[in-house]
């Protein structure tokens, strides 16, 4: 098996909470590369019909993970996506799941021209931990860990976290 010079990160929580921003901010810091998943599935037309309650398309998760397979051999990419068990867990050193107190969430939802069920299922998935616990079901249990995305400081200081968990993991690894 192949060791990786950099490990592969992956940023996950509710739509909204704060995982392109931070998820971009990274990589121009740290040099790794990063994929969000529905950019991705744009660009290749990676759906698998449409759903007309939330009004999106359907993401194809083996079609995802067949194009993302080559990518995450070498190390060094951060994904970003707001689903996350899908992925196979070898493919991540580290799992962020990015948190936001609800009035901020809603917010920033409407903001977006979420309205209607769209708007009231993300919030209840934020309320009910639905990602952080499907990410704690889908990883090992001392991969993931909760971040608050509420304010401006939390995206410093959370990439001041993941910036020295990536330089400690490089130094054990290399």
């Amino acid at each position: 098996m192949k060791i990786m010079k950099r490990p592969n990160i992956l940023l996950t929580g509710t739509p909204g909470v704060g995982k392109t921003t931070l998820g971009k901010e990274l990589a121009q810091r740290t040099g790794l590369t990063y994929i969000n998943i529905g950019d991705l599935a744009q660009e290749g037309q990676l759906f698998d019909g449409f759903d007309d309650d939330y009004q999106c398309p359907v993401l194809d998760e083996d079609r995802v993970v067949d194009e993302l397979e080559d990518k995450m051999v070498d190390g060094g990419v951060i994904v970003d996506y707001h689903g996350c068990d899908f992925f196979p867990e070898r493919w991540f050193h580290i799992v962020f799941v990015l948190r936001t107190d609800n009035t901020n969430l809603y917010s920033r939802l409407e903001s977006r021209g979420y309205t209607g069920k769209k708007l009231q299922d993300n919030v209840q998935c934020e309320i009910f931990q639905t990602i952080y616990e499907e990410a704690m079901e889908a990883y090992k249990e001392d991969l993931v860990h909760q971040l608050p995305s509420n304010k401006p400081e939390d995206l410093e200081s959370n990439m001041d976290r993941i910036v020295e968990w990536m330089d400690q993991w490089i130094k054990n690894n290399n």
